[in-house]
This record gives structure tokens, sequence and C-alpha cells, in this order.
């Protein structure tokens, strides 16, 4: 497996009003997309631009992830961490069911099947417990990346 591009990182928040004004008026971010639902994963999201090596705004995102009622699994990572905090990572890949049968290969624990994310691109999550800690989600790009 070979390691893509970092695209974004998760950071789940109780609130992604709150957490714009943070990343605005702390972070001096200046390309926030307007937040939107997924109600197939069950979180509201939105997208925080940071500016890549040659100062444009293309480098790693920031995904704010808000659950919507009914999500467990967010719900549950805020009462352990009230304020929120990083989530998890994502990572570019060319073809995610090479990717994922990669991962699956060496072990490492899928969580589902690969189904449409945030950018409406194939997605899949790898368990922390294989991936030192940190939940992995394993994006497919070309196509989609329209937030």
């Amino acid at each position: 497996m070979k390691l893509g591009r970092l695209n974004h990182i998760g950071v789940a928040t109780p609130s992604i009003a709150d957490s714009i004004v943070f990343y605005r008026d702390v972070m001096g971010a200046t390309k926030i997309h307007a937040p939107f639902d997924l109600p197939e994963q069950g979180v509201k999201v939105c997208f925080v631009d940071t500016p890549g090596a040659d100062g444009a705004m293309n480098g790693t995102q920031i995904e704010l992830i808000e659950p919507l009622p009914g999500n467990a699994s967010i719900a549950a990572f805020l009462e352990k961490n009230p304020a929120g905090g990083q989530h998890h990572v994502c990572y570019e890949v060319p073809d995610i069911h090479a990717a994922k049968a990669e991962f699956e290969a060496m072990g490492k624990r899928v969580l589902g099947l690969p189904r449409i994310g945030a950018h409406g691109t194939l997605i899949f999550f790898v368990h922390p417990k294989d991936m030192q800690g940190i939940l992995t989600e394993i994006m497919e790009v070309g196509v989609g990346l329209e937030h």
C-alpha cells in the first residue's frame, strides 16, 4: 500500500457553527465551505480549506463533523471528548477496491463496504487498532470532490 496524499483531517465537534467561528477568527481560515447534511452517515459536515505549499487553497482540508440525531458513533466520541477533537485522518488512493483488498490482505480490519463519502467519492475506514490508534479513512480520488 503506497501512502497517498493526506486529503483531510476529520474533527468531531458538538457545534459546526462554533467551530466555524474558531477556524475563521482564531486560525485565520479564509475559505470555509457551507455546512451540509450527510443523512446516510448521520452527520453534518463542513470543510475548511488550508493553503498548499504554493499558497493556493489546495492543501489538506479540515472536515468538521457534527452528529445528526441518532448518530451513535460521533455522539459517543463527543461524550468522551465533550469539546470535540481529532476523529480521523483521510488518505487518497486511485482505486478504492484495490486499496481495500490490500488492507484486508495485510489483516487490517476494514469497517464496512466502500460507500459514498462527503466529497462524493467512494470511501472506507480502517479500524484504529490496526492503524497505530488512528481511525483512518481511505478515499478514492479522480471523481467527485465537489466540496
